[in-house]
């Protein structure tokens, strides 16, 4: 449905509303918890189009893993979470006992929707009570609450380094490349671009066809620049873009649409300098 929404040159617009584990309102989650015990909460965005808002009535969140990596401790109200973006926390169940609101609710829009799940003690009698906590208001909130993330870099014991012992501010940078996410009609059909390229998915798996020495046959490696073209115009390719082995490459990630973008890194230990 949402592809053809696209192909019929429209955008895919505003979402229906916001679930939590495919549920909310009457019919959402309840999840019991024992007075005095903490409780590790996997939270993940599993969206398309916007971020949310998580947070817990009454209760503080310890944040303590992002997308597989530890993290400092830092204790939180709420956390913005972006689109395919999943957080661990802590959450320990040290208030009176009765039922509190989880809210998962829409960040940088017009329009405001909500997701609710209900937090049970288990000895609680009594229900809900109170308005909906709300959500943090504006970009700044957000932006701080990212800056104040950082990599734990003393868990889980000494990582493996095949480059040796360095420092994180003296990298060598071998290359950079510049990502512009851009939107576009290719043949009255709505296609969205980086670097001027649409992509396509391919009949055979890409690392299928390198493992048999096909990858020219399947994709483009030449097609997006490292660099955005002055053109406007998107073409669909199957693109795919090179690097060589165990060096280092900044990408800067420029939005220069209207609309808030979400980029999802998936597969690399990325880290964010700026």
């Amino acid at each position: 449905v949402l592809r053809q929404i696209l192909d019929d040159g429209k955008s895919l617009g505003r979402p229906a509303g916001v679930l939590i584990n495919g549920k909310t309102g009457e019919q959402a989650d309840k999840f019991t918890v024992e007075p005095g015990k903490t409780y590790r909460l996997r939270i993940s965005n599993v969206g398309i189009k916007n971020t949310l808002n998580f947070r817990i009535q009454g209760h503080t969140m310890k944040l303590v893993e992002i997308e597989g990596s530890h993290t400092m401790q830092n204790e939180y109200d709420s956390i913005d979470v972006h689109v395919g973006q999943s957080f661990s926390v802590l959450v320990t169940a040290n208030q009176a006992p009765k039922d509190y609101y989880i809210v998962a609710s829409t960040r940088f829009t017009r329009y405001s929707l909500n997701g609710t799940a209900v937090l049970h003690y288990s000895n609680g009698k009594a229900g809900l009570s109170g308005p909906i906590p709300p959500a943090p208001i504006g970009i700044a909130y957000s932006m701080n609450q990212f800056r104040s993330f950082r990599w734990n870099l003393t868990a889980s014991a000494a990582r493996p380094n095949p480059q040796g012992s360095y420092h994180y501010g003296n990298i060598n940078i071998t290359r950079t490349i510049r990502l512009a996410n851009t939107m576009g009609y290719v043949n009255g059909k709505l296609r969205y671009a980086i670097n001027g390229v649409s992509y396509k998915q391919a009949r055979t798996p890409l690392k299928l066809a390198d493992y048999y020495g096909m990858g020219s046959k399947v994709y483009n490696n030449q097609s997006i620049p490292d660099e955005p073209p002055k053109r406007k115009a998107i073409t669909i390719q199957t693109a795919v873009v090179e690097g060589e082995y165990r060096t280092f490459i900044e990408i800067v990630f420029e939005n220069l649409e209207r609309s808030l973008q979400t980029y999802h890194l998936d597969g690399y230990s990325f880290f964010a300098v700026g």
